[in-house]
């Protein structure tokens, strides 16, 4: 504390105490001092300053104690940080590795920083929207850490210069700010000062350790306990000061000397309430801050989960406005009113998730109470949202079980809501028109604001007559020639070892034996005997370099070797690390040059991995190449010369290029125009024999290339080559060299100037004043001149002249296109442009202020090489000459530029073979001219301008932007201590027709995910800000993740190319469709004066069929009831068994198979009728029942619950089907038992002893109250004598039997059957599927509702054929058994279900051979079924049917049926019905509600089957839902339908209820029959007439199921629906095993299963968004990536969404990862 005082005054203390503290801050941040050490030696220099403040201090009064606060930067360009990062302090560094510590702020442009400054303080007094920060399970953070300290042997940038601004180890991090927001600024506009926290409040002791790690809380508000705080209690904190990451140039004023009005008053924190006031009431501001604190602190609830934090907004706001927004410790409510506390009501602890039919409320869903269970997917999982079962509804206060803590994702949710109200539109004239090319022309609009070009035409920039000085060379060959001969001792090259010392000199006497050497050996030693399998090497051969980047030497003599031969050099990489992710790219280059040589050293040799022979491994990509070591090869004989050239058009050497997509391209240069660079390079450089040249760039290509290889040995000179390993280590060894060997001449990049720059330790001993020319070979890059001004203004007290300052333009294709001449002189010789980035994103150039926020400065990159020409044309389109003022692709006509791709002629052509043309169409001149990709303009005098390249060129919105503009926002957003400044990408994707900016960046090992969030939200206000453009997506991947480049730098294609394929596994991921995404299709409009009779006429006016169909007639019911003799009479179910009983009593009805394939059970006629009577029995003496009670059948599926069945029927009760609960999963399955038991009314429950006692085991008791279950009998143990007389003949309109089953949105309904209901549903089904005793069917369904049961208990009984009986639950032990059952009894006819299909396709499929050996055959099977009540799974169908096929089975047999609750058999394929047809319809249509039919492989277009025929007596209408208006047959509408099997109604424990009469009696307003009363399904479909006649001779009308009505999302006005979207979401990734949709206030949320790592969970954000974006024209609000068996299914293997969406807002999904796209 006392030491932090006098440093703040620092300009008081004596001036050798000022040095000596300076002399130990430089110690410390070049890691020569450890901490520790550094703080030791400090005290003891500070040590007689303390006493005299102890004796100041004793005489004041003791004044509030303040936080500590971080040291004041001394403003001295001379003192580094006081500080170092944290793990200085655990271990000294050695001197001799060289690892420093640097201040990297230095190389920020000031210009750039400071516009972000000033651009994100403007935004700070903006409303900042509060964005939720995402959840991450504790375990995803630990494994991104461990994935960042796992490989710390990074080679990128700045790993040798992690930031050293003091930051890390003294930071506290000022306040979780979740929004675009930023912290508050300090002074200087730092934007990583804040307040700091009081230490966090103490953990509770009576809390157990915490179950489920979450983001950590905010630390500075105490929890508190009671609901009505003290008002005069305030919780106070100060700011404390941090100068963070300061720029030594820039002078901080110090606090106290800030005027009061920028002075902010520390604020007071108080938690106080909102006077209760209706939610409508509220802004939207209010609501981001709305507050409730009714925690209760002992809640058993709350104590296994860990407190979620709070979303604080930190802002410097009025104190009224920050109380208000003031949130409690753990919880975030956001409502205002303040409910009173409900009455204390005993938990109903084993309360089933389960809905009951009930009016939908507006209100969200009432939510399941707190379980200490995973989200189970059990079948049994349903939800209830009837008053009797419901809990608080989300907008009431929490019961005192205290769930507060499970809100937490719904207050995330509305937060995000909240940012993004906006204004509403106006209502849209017209209904959006279904066309791509809409979205094309949004994503593309014309500004009529937008700045056009204005000058007048170009005129080409012409450089000076290339006049080749006397002395020269004539060629290359003839230089090495002279040089070695007549200099044979002066040095051509000198390599530096990984120390820094001069390792290996090669001079030209040497370079001129060695090319001897390997020109004579490739002519004349490969491929003479043919032991070695080498081919000869003819002249014009390509032959690989492969050399590694330490051996420039070898290179070298190799290179020009193949140039006397004759070959053609191909210089590459070494294949060898796995970093180098474009080796697959080389290999292909190789191949498309036929190489199948490669020139090495034996050190390089000896590294190449081996295979098992010894002989280099086959790399991926790679043609198979024959290796040559270039070393100790013999001498030619004395008269062997060289074989003379015919012509010089040939190719000299083929140079690689790597494009935007990653693919590399050979650019070939002929020796024509490798002679002509050489000789241009040496005219406009100045080069001369013997000078010194350092190089510290790669040798192999580009400019280090041209320079230090070619030009070098043209002149003669002597080239230092500088490792790239030894930069890393030693950032200025390359100024040491000139300084050591007065060199006049060095060729780098920024990149260097900045390196150099940061090695402040050996800037003492530099001397630059040997430099006449310092070329900057990437002058292409705009933010290269912040970096060449820092070094000048750095390095011109060492000599540097301002003149020697050199960028040049280049690229492969164009080679050098222009470079600043050093020494110049005159009024054009260098110029600077201070440009607007708005322009600039237009194309056109247009001067701005230098203190703008969006202005780009820009340096010259030269004038035009001698004998050049240089014009501007146009990006896009023809190549027209651009005017004065426009922003083109820069084309060069010179005799020194590269001839074409290799082997791409057409590429070559549009490339190399330029013609630009005037805007009237006239041609500049007969010459051609080559793209050299870069971008910019001419200035005055000739002066070249570039502004970016091609390949970095991103148009969004119909606006360019450059990528190395966007990383240069991205690093003035004060990155240091978040990210590594070297490891940046951007690049864009196209999604939804336009290009979306991604950036990606790997973050420090030791930043929090908190502080990246924070940084994030700030880049993406920056580049808002400054180049009016979103950010679609900002990840940060672990340390050192990134692909590099064999130089270090990023692989840029192969992230792009990760980030697509899900496999760039970032750790943190922030995705901003809302902001960026302009483009979506205008919302629908629904007319609301379009009635139905409007509709009906414009049907008919277009010739629409009015949608209408019926299956054939049923006849009466009279007629023949079982159609067999003797049964006429007998009309009822039950009375059909005693017929049967009677008739053909050994008829064997039904077999229950096991597992193993063999039959357990057996009943015949007379058995089940037996049996039936003994359990009627059994009923009327211990049940004392009435005719007409329920009673509860719950059995496993078997022949028991058929018996019991019937043995209720016969004495005239109710059966009511129910699962037995699950024995591993009593917790869900068990209340789902009880409650169907209670809303049933049942008052007997008839079950196996198996079951009763699970019923009421120990369990059990754990979940229900066992002792209210009603009387329970065994039927096990049936008494043996009968009653007389036990029957009761039923009537047609009494109940036969209730059906409960759970919807796909999770609700329970019961439907009655009535007993005139069953017979003519047995009798449809009979005459559909042609059904009699002497056929076997085999069903493999569950037994509990709908069709299943019909088939299962009814079917047999009433047609009396055999049914085998195969519970799934035997499928799930043996998968083959289904199958192997249908071929061993030669059965027809098949029903199963989804879930028995798709474990068939799993299990079995690499078994079909297995089963055919077996002698499974399926060619016997005529119908196979899937029973459904859902639209039909096209993909699972089809993959079943093609996977056995081999064993016979026939794809016209498989087919779906549809029935729902209100009938639950509409459709279903009979044995002579027509083969199911499919059909294409838009998907954009369908979305409108209609239907339009479109080819197969059509865009946007979904293929849908038919779900089976008509059964007899079936009438069905398409009806509109809302206007119950007849449709016509081109729209989708709900499915209506009559027949004599509809149900009765539906059974609740309200009896007849009213909101649901109408879905049992509904009427049409218009259209064909409004008199008829129909049953409405709830699901939504369509008919089409097809050609195929059915068996009654009409044309037959295919019925085409969608999806429920319930399920539809309707957004942006349209209709979606959920499987649409998972089909999209599930092809995304290959690891998302299921995911579901549904919304919740109008934002859509998707739950993808991960079956995969967790570190993988993050790439699937990303690709989610983009396909629901592309497929659906959605922007996805929440991602919730979580571990399979996440997504409920119930019985029928339907998803329960609904369900899933209450287990999500109240918290118990346990998520990997929630993102909350903003």
């Amino acid at each position: 504390m006392a030491v932090s005082r006098i440093l703040k005054d620092f300009e008081n203390l004596p001036e050798d105490v000022k040095d000596k503290l300076a002399e130990l801050d430089l110690e410390l941040s070049e890691g020569d001092i450890t901490q520790k050490g550094y703080e030791k030696k400090r005290q003891k220099l500070l040590a007689p300053f303390l006493e005299k403040q102890e004796e100041i201090k004793s005489t004041e009064p003791a004044p509030e104690p303040e936080p500590p606060s971080a040291p004041s930067r001394v403003e001295s360009a001379s003192l580094p940080e006081p500080s170092a990062p944290a793990d200085i302090s655990s271990k000294p560094r050695s001197r001799r590795t060289h690892k420093r510590y640097y201040n990297e702020k230095r190389y920020h442009s000031e210009v750039r920083q400071e516009a972000v400054q000033q651009a994100l303080a403007a935004l700070q007094d903006k409303h900042k929207p509060v964005v939720p920060l995402p959840s991450k399970r504790a375990s995803v953070a630990r494994t991104s850490v461990q994935l960042q300290d796992e490989d710390e042997t990074s080679s990128e940038d700045d790993e040798l210069n992690p930031d050293d601004s003091g930051s890390t180890g003294q930071l506290i991090v000022e306040t979780r700010n979740l929004a675009l927001g930023l912290s508050d600024t300090s002074s200087t506009g730092s934007l990583a000062s804040g307040p700091t926290r009081p230490p966090p409040p103490l953990p509770n002791p009576d809390e157990s350790p915490v179950s489920k790690p979450l983001p950590p809380s905010p630390k500075f508000i105490q929890p508190i306990h009671n609901p009505e705080p003290d008002p005069s209690t305030n919780l106070t904190y100060k700011e404390t000061e941090q100068s963070i990451n300061s720029t030594p140039s820039v002078t901080r004023e110090p606090r106290e000397s800030i005027p009061p009005e920028r002075q902010e008053s520390p604020p007071i924190v108080e938690l106080r309430r909102k006077e209760d006031k209706p939610r409508s009431e509220l802004n939207p501001r209010d609501n981001q801050g709305d507050s409730r604190h009714n925690r209760d602190s002992q809640s058993s609830a709350v104590s296994n989960r860990a407190n979620r934090s709070s979303l604080i907004e930190p802002q410097t706001k009025p104190t009224a406005d920050l109380l208000e927004n003031i949130e409690p410790y753990d919880v975030l409510f956001l409502n205002t009113n303040i409910a009173p506390k409900p009455k204390p009501h005993r938990p109903n602890i084993s309360t089933p998730d389960v809905a009951l039919p009930a009016p939908r409320h507006p209100l969200p869903p009432p939510l399941p109470p707190p379980s200490k269970h995973r989200h189970s997917a059990h079948v049994g999982s349903v939800r209830i949202s009837t008053n009797k079962y419901s809990h608080p509804s989300l907008s009431d206060t929490l019961s005192e079980t205290g769930t507060a803590s499970r809100w937490k994702v719904s207050a995330k949710i509305q937060q995000l809501l909240n940012t993004l109200k906006k204004p509403k539109r106006r209502p849209l004239p017209e209904f959006y028109e279904d066309d791509d090319v809409e979205l094309e022309m949004a994503a593309n609009n014309k500004d009529p604001n937008a700045p056009s070009p204005e000058g007048s035409g170009m005129t080409p920039a012409v450089g000076s007559a290339l006049v080749i000085p006397a002395g020269l060379p004539r060629n290359l060959e003839a230089a090495i020639q002279r040089y070695g001969s007549a200099t044979y001792k002066a040095p051509m090259a000198t390599v530096l070892d990984p120390n820094g010392k001069l390792s290996i000199t090669l001079s030209y006497g040497k370079l001129l034996s060695r090319s001897f050497k390997i020109a004579y050996s490739l002519l004349n030693k490969i491929g003479l005997n043919n032991k070695d399998g080498m081919s000869q090497v003819r002249p014009g051969d390509r032959v690989a370099l492969v050399y590694p980047n330490n051996d420039p030497l070898n290179m070298i003599c190799a290179f020009y070797g193949c140039v006397m031969a004759g070959a053609v050099p191909v210089p590459v990489e070494v294949p060898i690390t796995r970093r180098d992710a474009g080796s697959q790219q080389i290999g292909f280059l190789l191949g498309s040059c036929s190489v199948t040589l490669a020139l090495t050293s034996e050190a390089c040799y000896k590294g190449l991995p081996k295979s098992s022979s010894g002989d280099v491994a086959q790399f991926k990509g790679w043609p198979k190449l024959n290796w040559f070591i270039t070393e100790h090869l013999q001498r030619p004989p004395k008269e062997w010369n060289p074989p003379p050239r015919l012509t010089d058009d040939t190719p000299a050497y083929v140079e690689y290029t790597t494009q935007q997509d990653g693919s590399v391209l050979g650019v070939s240069i002929s020796r024509t125009a490798m002679l002509a660079m050489a000789r241009t390079l040496t005219l406009a450089c100045g080069y001369t024999e013997g000078e010194i040249m350092v190089c510290v760039l790669d040798f192999k290509r580009d400019a280090g290339l041209w320079n230090s290889v070619i030009a070098s040995v043209f002149n003669g000179m002597h080239v230092i080559f500088i490792p790239y390993a030894l930069m890393k280590v030693n950032p200025a060894s390359w100024m040491q060299m000139i300084t050591k060997h007065r060199a006049s001449i060095a060729v780098c990049k920024s990149r260097d100037l900045h390196w150099g720059l940061l090695a402040t330790k050996d800037h003492r001993e530099l001397n630059l004043a040997s430099l006449r020319l310092l070329l900057v070979a990437d002058g292409a890059n705009p933010w290269s001149l912040s970096s060449c001004d820092q070094f000048l203004s750095v390095f011109q007290s060492k000599g540097l002249r301002a003149d020697a300052i050199c960028p040049c333009a280049s690229s492969a294709e164009g080679l050098t296109v222009s470079v600043r001449r050093p020494g110049r002189e005159g009024v054009n010789a260098t110029g600077r442009g201070v440009l607007s980035m708005g322009g600039l994103s237009y194309g056109v150039v247009r001067v701005d202020q230098e203190n703008s926020l969006t202005s780009l400065t820009l340096q010259d990159c030269g004038q035009v090489l001698p004998g050049a020409v240089i014009v501007i044309i146009r990006v896009e389109g023809a190549p027209i000459i651009c005017k004065t003022d426009e922003v083109g692709e820069i084309v060069v006509s010179s005799p020194a530029s590269a001839v074409s791709y290799w082997g791409l002629p057409g590429l070559t052509q549009t490339t190399f073979k330029v013609r630009p043309e005037t805007e009237d169409g006239k041609y500049i001149g007969e010459n051609e001219f080559t793209r050299t990709g870069l971008l910019g303009f001419l200035g005055p005098g000739g002066l070249v301008f570039v502004c970016g390249s091609r390949d970095g060129l991103m148009t969004v919105s119909g606006r360019k932007h450059n990528t190395d503009d966007i990383i240069a926002t991205v690093l003035a957003v004060e990155p240091m201590r978040f990210i590594y400044r070297g490891r940046i990408a951007v690049f864009s994707i196209k999604v939804l027709r336009d290009e979306r900016i991604c950036v990606v960046a790997e973050q420090r090992p030791d930043c929090s995910e908190e502080e990246s969030f924070q940084w994030m939200s700030r880049v993406l206000q920056a580049v808002d800000s400054i180049h009016t453009v979103g950010l679609y997506c900002l990840a940060l991947v672990p340390h050192n993740h990134l692909p590099k480049t064999p130089l270090g730098g990023i692989h840029l294609s192969e992230t792009k190319k990760r980030f697509l394929e899900g496999t760039l596994h970032p750790v943190n991921v922030l995705m901003c469709p809302h902001t960026c995404v302009t483009n979506l299709p205008k919302p629908r409009e629904i007319h609301a004066d379009v009635g139905p009779a409007s509709v009906i006429v414009g049907n008919l006016v277009q010739g629409n069929r009015l949608a209408a169909a019926s299956g054939r007639d049923i006849g009466g019911l009279e007629d023949d009831s079982v159609g067999e003799p003797g049964g006429r009479k007998h009309q009822f179910i039950a009375e059909i068994l005693r017929w049967r009983a009677q008739a053909t009593s050994d008829h064997v009805l039904f077999s229950l198979l096991n597992s193993r394939g063999a039959a357990t059970q057996t009943l015949t006629c007379s058995q089940l009728h037996k049996k039936a009577e003994k359990i009627a029995c059994l009923l009327l003496e211990k049940g004392r029942l009435n005719t007409g009670d329920h009673v509860a059948l719950i059995y496993p599926p078997g022949v028991d619950l058929i018996a019991a069945f019937y043995g209720c029927l016969y004495v005239g009760l109710v059966p009511v089907t129910i699962r037995p609960p699950h024995p591993q999963n009593l917790q869900t399955t068990l209340p789902t038992v009880r409650m169907i038991v209670d809303v049933s009314k049942s008052v007997v429950i008839l079950s196996a002893a198996q079951v009763i006692k699970l019923l009421k085991s120990k369990e059990a008791s754990n979940v229900v109250d066992i002792k209210s279950w009603p009387v329970t009998l065994d039927t096990d143990e049936l008494a043996r004598r009968k009653l007389p007389g036990v029957y009761k003949a039923p009537t047609a309109e009494l109940v036969a039997y209730l059906d409960f089953s759970v919807s796909t949105t999770g609700m329970l309904a019961g439907i009655k059957m009535s007993h005139s209901s069953t017979t003519a549903l047995c009798r449809a089904m009979k005459l559909q599927c042609e059904l009699y005793p002497s056929r076997h069917l085999a069903l493999c369904l569950d037994p509990y509702c709908g069709l299943g049961f019909a088939l299962w208990c009814l079917s047999s009984v009433y047609s009396g054929h055999h049914t085998i009986l195969i519970p799934p639950s035997e499928v799930e032990a043996n998968p083959a058994l289904w199958l192997t059952a249908v071929s061993q009894y030669k059965v027809r006819d098949t029903f199963c279900s989804y879930g028995v299909m798709e474990l068939c396709t799993r299990g079995l499929g690499g078994s079909v051979s297995q089963l055919k050996s077996r002698g499974v055959q399926l060619g016997c099977v005529r119908t196979l079924v899937v029973v459904a009540e859902e639209r039909p799974r096209m993909a699972l169908c089809n993959s079943f049917t093609t996977l056995f096929t081999p064993l016979g089975l026939s794809p016209r047999a498989v087919s779906t049926s549809f029935g729902c609750r209100q009938n639950i058999a509409l459709c279903l394929q009979g044995a002579s019905s027509p083969d199911p047809n499919t059909v294409y319809v838009d998907l954009r249509a369908l979305r409108h509600d209609r239907v339009t039919l479109v080819e197969r492989g059509a865009p946007h277009s979904l293929p849908l089957m038919e779900s089976g025929k008509l059964l007899p007596g079936v009438n069905l209408v398409i009806a509109d839902p809302d206007t119950k208006g007849q449709c016509g047959d081109s729209n989708l509408g709900e499915i209506w339908v009559e027949c004599p099997h509809n149900s009765t109604g539906y059974f609740t424990i309200y009896g007849e209820d009213g909101t649901y009469s109408d879905h049992f009696a509904a009427r049409l307003s218009t259209g064909s029959n409004t008199l008829q009363t129909y049953a409405r399904t709830g699901y939504l479909g369509f008919l089409r007439r097809t050609e195929a006649i059915g068996c009654d001779g009409e044309h037959h009308d295919a019925v085409f199921v969608v999806g429920g009505l319930d399920e539809t999302l309707i957004l942006r006005g349209m209709r979606y629906h959920p499987i649409d979207i998972e089909n999209s979401v599930l092809r995304s990734h290959k690891k998302i095993a299921e995911c579901a949709v549904f919304t919740w206030t109008n934002l859509l949320v998707v739950v993808a299963e991960l079956d995969g790592g967790e570190n993988e969970a993050l790439d699937l954000v990303p690709l989610v968004t983009n396909i629901v974006l592309e497929d659906h024209q959605l922007i996805v609000g929440i991602v919730v990536i979580a571990d399979p068996g996440t997504v409920p299914i119930n019985s029928r293997g339907e998803k329960q969404r609904m369900h899933l969406r209450d287990g999500f807002l109240a918290d118990q999904l346990d998520p990997i990862y929630v993102a909350y796209n903003m």
